[in-house]
Order: C-alpha cells, then structure tokens, then sequence
C-alpha cells in the first residue's frame, strides 16, 4: 500500500528558533495518528506545513505521491484541515460560511454536502446564526464541519476538542474514528486520554523532534513505562534534562 502522507527530514525555522528538527514518518489510509507533545514541542508548526500555509525551511511534504512544494493547488485539494483556535468569519451566518467554503473547494452537490455535514456536527440548529454569536463549543463544531465538507483524502485536526463539553467531547471523537476508518487523520493534542483512546497510532513530539513512533503498545514498551503518562514524562523531561 502506498503511503499517503510522506514526511522526509523536514524541518522549520523562525530565526534561530528551530521549531521542527528534521522530522520524517510516512502515513497508510486507515491510520488515525495522534501528534503527542507539550505546548510549544512544534505540532502546530508541523500540521500548518503540511497543509500548505507554511513553507519548511528544509525538507519534503507528499500528499498522495505528489510534492507539495510542486503541485500546491492539487495537493491541498486532498487535505481538509482544522486549525488551531478555529478561524472563521465572524459576521457570516454558519449556512453562508459553509456555503462559501464549499465553493472554494468545488464541492459537489453543495447544498446536499452542507447538510450531511450539519448533521455530522451536530450543528443543524444554529445553521442560520452569526458565527458572532456561538459559543466556543459551536464554533469548534464549525470548523470541524468545514474540515470535512470536501470529503478529503486527509485530515488534519489541531486540537479538535479544544472548549468541547464532555458529550460533545465523545461525539466528535466518535466521528473522527468513523471518518478514520477511509481517510488518513493527524490530530494535534496535548491530552492523554485523546491519545490513548482515539489513535490507533502516536508519534510523540518534544522540542521540534520526534520521541517515540508506535502503537501505544508499542510505546510503553520502548520506554519501559506502565501508561501513556509515563511514557510521556519521560520523553520529555528527558528532553529538558538535556537542553
């Protein structure tokens, strides 16, 4: 099976901050990946590269075989990507947001697309609304809705349960499994839980670097640890010890 993302010796850097340290791992269709680390350890940085709003400084980025740095309109196209904090455009109502994004990704049959997606988001019923006016919760639901409504090859997902309540939590959750099961999702988290429970895969990232790559299983074994947080403490503090 050919990979769907490849990832060779990338790297990013704001000066002289390196904020992604010559990372590469390749994805398979079907994996839900969980890019694990602290705040600052570069995973923000790492999924707006890959999709496409930052250049790397050095290194390469395949989306289904093609370059990014080549074929950046094509690339994109495959990639539906949730953003950290949701960006969205206030003074629109959620129907003309939608609406908007789906025409700027050609999505076909449109107006069936944005109901399947409100449904999915659970967000039917503030579809007429100002964005203005949701709460955190709604408009993370939002942007979720807007990341697959081009039904993509690939997601990306920067903290997508970010201001979620508890049920809102499982039910997004429960959606990227359903999703993960046809598509390649890279979610960014610093929850453990999220991890644990949502990924059948975690790289874990510390200080721009990739720490450990595996199963969970996997993990705790190359770490020697009994649980996720364990494992976790370990890599990074290490980390720190050695800065």
């Amino acid at each position: 099976m050919s990979a769907t993302l490849e990832i060779t010796h990338l790297s990013k850097n704001f000066g002289s901050l390196c904020a992604v340290r010559d990372i590469s791992f390749h994805t398979q269709k079907g994996e839900i990946i969980a890019l694990l680390g602290p705040n600052g350890a570069g995973k923000s940085t790492l999924m707006n590269m890959i999709a496409g709003y930052l250049s790397p400084s050095s290194g390469s980025i395949k989306i289904l075989g093609q370059e990014i740095s080549t074929d950046s309109l094509s690339t994109k196209s495959k990639v539906g990507f949730l953003p950290e904090g949701s960006p969205l455009y206030p003074d629109m109502s959620v129907q003309a947001f939608l609406q908007y994004m789906g025409e700027l990704k050609n999505t076909p049959h449109i107006k069936t697309r944005l109901q399947e997606v409100a449904h999915i988001a659970k967000i039917e019923n503030v579809m007429h609304q100002k964005i203005e006016t949701l709460s955190k919760g709604y408009r993370r639901r939002v942007g979720f809705a807007q990341s697959i409504l081009s039904n993509p090859q690939i997601l990306l997902l920067d903290e997508p349960t970010d201001g979620l309540d508890p049920n809102q939590k499982e039910h997004i959750r429960q959606e990227i499994k359903h999703q993960g099961q046809n598509k390649t999702i890279l979610i960014s988290t610093h929850l453990l839980d999220e991890a644990q429970t949502l990924a059948t895969r975690i790289i874990l990232i510390a200080q721009g670097q990739i720490k450990a790559d595996g199963t969970l299983k996997e993990i705790l074994a190359q770490t020697n640890s009994s649980d996720i947080e364990q494992a976790f403490k370990k890599l990074t503090q290490a980390e720190k010890i050695n800065a």
